[in-house]
């Protein structure tokens, strides 16, 4: 409650100095670390937090970046499903979907790269599909979210098939700049470290676009698969490099503490993949 009270004073007016925007900046991650934490979700749930982040992303000052990445963290994994759902009911979809379609120019995204902000919009409407779900007693809200992808012409899968080649495009750079380096080098890295690397390079962001391109198209209107297929075709691209990349990401998900959740959402992904 504390962190939210002084940050609302960013909702309507930009730091006036370096120091004061540095200040703003360690409140959003302090904000983000305690986001880490169910018990803080709640709290930041019951505490309108969502609604002055959603706030903040309208107002289009310094504290829009902040308050993404703290929507992304208050939304990430099974414990963001509260906050994915209410987030939908609070009319956040129209908030998040210009950001999505257009990345703002870099004086509009201080301290932000292009990329980053393109990350931190694709992972939160991941999440929302993640998460708004008929089993979290969200059907409506995921309905809503589908709606977003036959709006206007289905301007929204044009976009995500534009990022889709955009990060397709990074990721395959990656491959060639490692693999050079593995030549060149006598030491080898193992698969981990190629991978962790590749994830730095594109591969984060290709794997939530493909997986949001696989959810569109298995439970939206047929209408989206039909453009997807049209869009691949025109530039070039394939189903079976969309279903490669979600069934890798499939296949590196983590053991340990979380494993029965993995193996779920393993199971949901794969099944994905085999009705594209």
């Amino acid at each position: 409650d504390s962190l939210l009270q002084q940050l609302a004073y960013y909702k309507r007016h930009d730091p006036s100095q370096q120091e004061e925007f540095e200040l703003m900046e360690n409140l959003f991650n302090a904000l983000c670390s305690l986001l880490l934490e169910k018990d803080n979700r709640d709290r930041f749930l019951h505490g309108e937090g969502l609604q002055l982040m959603n706030l903040m992303l309208r107002e289009k000052k310094k504290s829009r970046s902040g308050a993404l990445r703290v929507l992304d963290h208050a939304m990430s994994g099974n414990d963001g499903a509260d906050n994915s759902a209410k987030f939908v009911d609070i009319l956040g979809l129209r908030t998040i979907f210009p950001l999505f379609m257009k990345t703002p120019k870099k004086s509009k995204r201080t301290g932000v790269s292009a990329d980053e902000h393109e990350e931190h919009v694709i992972s939160i409407i991941a999440s929302l599909f993640k998460n708004c779900t008929i089993g979290n007693n969200a059907g409506k809200q995921r309905e809503r979210l589908l709606a977003k992808f036959t709006e206007n012409d289905h301007e929204k899968v044009d976009r995500l098939l534009e990022l889709h080649i955009k990060y397709y495009r990074k990721v395959e750079e990656a491959d060639y700049r490692i693999q050079r380096e593995q030549k060149r080098s006598k030491e080898k890295l193992d698969d981990d470290e190629v991978y962790i690397r590749r994830l730095q390079e594109g591969l984060f962001v290709l794997q939530y676009v493909d997986y949001i391109i696989l959810e569109i198209c298995s439970c939206g209107a047929s209408t989206v698969k039909q453009r997807v297929l049209q869009i691949l075709n025109l530039r070039g691209g394939t189903l079976k490099t969309v279903r490669d990349v979600v069934r890798e990401y499939a296949g590196n998900l983590g053991t340990g503490e979380e494993e029965d959740v993995n193996k779920i959402e393993r199971e949901y992904l794969l099944n994905l993949v085999n009705k594209f």
